[in-house]
């Protein structure tokens, strides 16, 4: 690619970028000539999925963008921005990094961490708080083994030294991710002044670049990460970033000092497509052009050519427009805290970027038509639901024999890597910095952290059940919308909004597009019940694995984040048994239903199950009950029945304070269902005893069924007066199985 820059483009070269041919004919048409090679790898990272939704946009357009709370609707800024009362916003975010973490673990999973962060304080927002959502393949794989150990410290390494929390999140294991794990990075943060836009305005503003030097790693990653991952990926190693945490940290409290003054146009952080990317939406959104000088761009590596430059995505950079004559000031700050800020250009009246090096022009591109609602192409995919969809729903629970031995079941499901602590990730990770955190010791279904100086604190959760969305996208979806949800509720708060990071296969494969058009419905439907609208999030397509010789996609994977506020800090609700003797009742209805549970398919090596039980409207019902148990002050402890059922909810309560609990079962119901079924829309309880009669009062009004299943123990574990064990014992068991593994 020595000489190409001013060459004209050919086809070849396109498709070779990742255009389709067609796509190469768009473009002649939109610059009314054939592009030069520059312009060409400018149109291609732009007009990849990753940046352009070309594959997903008609779909994510039907998600609901209205709530109570919305201050930023989707795709208006880098982060979405949620009103959380006393004149403070909360920016949130989630995105993936899939595609590089499969190469390089280390860096792949830190630099997806750096990202979501600066698309937070771009805003205005410090970080107060992450979270993670992990897929990996079977962990008895070494490559699963050093894919774990690379990404939880990529992910440890930099969110330590950054300085935010790292306050909850899940991890998964199945065989689907041998190939392609995927790693999905959450970041919240609070606004307290006025939002930065990502909108360039005011021809004659000089365009600065600001924070690190400009190097070679990341070229092309926005492409690298459309398209599937091979044996032969290892060779794309210049496209995974290289991140520096402590760069990032300087670059935070620059970005904020400056955010301070009056000195800011607009700002958008450097992703995907670098400052490509950046140049152009900004450009686009305030409807400017830009004149950039690519030869003034701080540069790591001597002789770096236009392209180079232009389609980097080095980190813990950020391109700046600022108001004339306010130079000084941006760098004064910079200085300061020893970061580049350099001016590389100028807004220009008209709508077209034009770059130069040395002094000649290498490219020259209408903003608009490289981005979403502009001319970057629109794509209505073909799908149909695939065989095995009907195949699943003939699962028959009666032809599933009972085992004899339920204590085995259960010590199986304690140790199962899906169900197990997660002690060993999160070890490495630290809840405690920035002293913001309210659940490092007294654990809740979703994490807690305080908004300083209020009665409020933020309650955050990322769900999903991969297998629930692949045996029935659209069910499986408003499930792990209404997980979310209920998580936000059992820890006092109230759900708010959603952001969502939607991992599936190839898009080109209309059974895929099933499974993702199936999602969208079902987070549609679930978003507009609990009235948490979408603020944004993003797609990876191309996620695929080899099993049996033959590629296969991931199960499809929509994980949604969510925020909410506990309005009352009084009123935060853990998880944790409280005192023995303490009444335990279950609300919401138990059923024969173990299609999907993680018992079924470990326990009874059975993979073909529909998703569980579930019912929208009995979900929302049990919430709100929830939520009055809770601002009544009826209950000392909540947390939902989810992976595992009713017996590891029980076990996780038990194990904080070692205490126990006595439990029977229902006799309408088959044990290993009401125990390990994963039916949704239950709640466990714990009720002290001088209270049951108000509790009692307070459900009879309630249309929600609930059941007294027994007592607190000391220690000890008993289901129908069967010992499954002390609870110490289950907690070595349960606390230790991972990192056994893994090590």
């Amino acid at each position: 690619m020595e000489n190409k820059t001013q060459e004209l483009a050919t086809v070849e070269q396109a498709v070779e970028l990742g255009l389709l041919p067609e796509e190469f004919e768009q473009i002649k048409e939109i610059l009314g000539r054939t592009p030069n090679f520059t312009e060409v790898s400018v149109y291609s990272v732009m007009w990849s999925e990753h940046c352009s939704y070309k594959n997903s946009i008609i779909w994510l357009k039907t998600l609901p963008k209205d709530g109570p709370h919305m201050l930023v609707k989707a795709g208006e800024e880098n982060a979405g921005l949620v009103d959380i009362g006393g004149g403070l916003g909360c920016a949130f975010k989630i995105e993936s990094h899939n595609h590089p973490s499969a190469i390089e673990p280390y860096q792949g999973a830190a630099t997806g961490v750096g990202g979501i962060n600066r698309d937070i304080f771009t805003m205005g927002a410090r970080p107060i708080a992450q979270l993670n959502s992990l897929r990996f393949g079977e962990i008895e794989k070494d490559r699963t083994k050093w894919l774990v150990k690379g990404v939880t410290k990529g992910i440890g390494d930099y969110g330590n030294s950054f300085g935010v929390p790292i306050v909850g999140g899940e991890v998964f294991f199945d065989k689907c991710y041998n190939t392609n794990p995927l790693v999905n990075a959450f970041s919240a943060g609070i606004l307290e002044g006025k939002m930065i836009s990502a909108t360039a305005k005011g021809p004659g503003n000089p365009v600065y670049i600001v924070g690190s030097a400009t190097g070679k790693d990341g070229i092309a990653g926005a492409a690298f990460a459309s398209k599937d991952i091979t044996e032969e990926s290892a060779a794309d190693l210049p496209s995974v970033q290289v991140g520096d945490p402590f760069q990032e940290k300087l670059l935070l409290e620059a970005t904020l000092e400056l955010a301070k003054t009056d000195a800011v146009v607009g700002m958008q952080d450097m992703g995907a497509a670098g400052i490509t990317c950046s140049s152009c939406e900004m450009s686009a959104a305030g409807g400017v052009g830009m004149d950039i000088d690519l030869s003034k761009v701080p540069t790591r590596q001597d002789n770096m050519k236009d392209w180079e430059i232009l389609l980097s995505e080095s980190q813990e950079r950020m391109l700046v427009v600022i108001h004339k004559g306010k130079e000084k000031v941006v760098e004064d700050i910079f200085a300061k805290w020893d970061l580049h800020a350099v001016q590389i250009g100028v807004v220009t009246e008209g709508g077209t970027i034009n770059y130069f090096m040395h002094g000649e022009k290498v490219a020259s591109v209408p903003a608009k038509s490289l981005v979403l609602g502009g001319g970057a192409p629109v794509y209505e995919r073909e799908y149909r639901e695939p065989a095995y969809y009907q195949e699943y729903k003939k699962f028959d629970i009666n032809k599933v024999q009972e085992p004899d031995d339920l204590k085995e079941v259960a010590i199986s499901l304690l140790q199962n890597p899906n169900i197990a602590s997660k002690r060993w990730i999160y070890e490495q990770y630290d809840s405690m910095v920035g002293t913001r955190t309210m659940t490092t010791n007294r654990p809740a279904d979703a994490g807690i952290v305080n908004i300083k100086d209020t009665d409020r604190a933020l309650a955050m959760t990322v769900d999903c059940n991969s297998r629930y969305v692949h045996a029935d996208p659209e069910i499986g979806t408003q499930i792990a919308v209404a997980e979310a949800a209920r998580n936000i509720v059992c820890s006092g708060g109230v759900p708010s909004a959603v952001t969502n990071c939607l991992n599936f296969g190839n898009p080109y494969n209309p059974e895929c597009y099933w499974q993702f058009v199936g999602a969208i419905k079902g987070m549609g439907e679930a978003c507009r019940k609990f009235e948490t609208p979408v603020t944004g999030g993003n797609v990876s397509f191309y996620n695929q694995t080899v099993m049996d010789g033959k590629e296969e996609p991931v199960f499809p994977t929509p994980t949604i984040g969510m925020i909410g506020v506990v309005n009352d800090k009084s009123k935060i609700m853990t998880l944790d048994f409280k005192s023995k003797g303490d009444l335990i009742f279950i609300i919401g209805e138990s059923r024969d239903d173990i299609a999907s549970s993680e018992y079924l398919v470990s326990y009874h090596k059975v993979e073909k199950s529909p998703a569980p039980y579930f019912d929208l409207n009995k979900e929302f019902e049990l919430q709100e009950t929830i939520k009055g148990l809770i601002d009544h002050q009826l209950i000392n402890a909540a947390h939902d029945c989810a992976d595992g059922g009713l017996f590891i909810a029980l076990m996780e309560m038990a194990m904080p304070n070692d205490l126990g609990f006595d439990i029977v079962t229902d006799a309408e119901i088959r044990e290993d269902a009401f125990l390990f079924g994963e039916a949704q829309s239950r709640v466990v309880v714990g009720v002290s005893e001088d209270q049951e009669d108000e509790f009692i009062e307070f459900m009879m009004e309630q249309s929600v069924s609930y059941t007294l299943l027994g007592h607190v123990t000391k220690g000890k574990v008993c289901v129908d007066d069967d010992q499954f064990g002390f609870v110490n014992e289950l907690k070595d068991i349960y606390d230790n199985a991972l990192g056994q593994k893994l090590n």
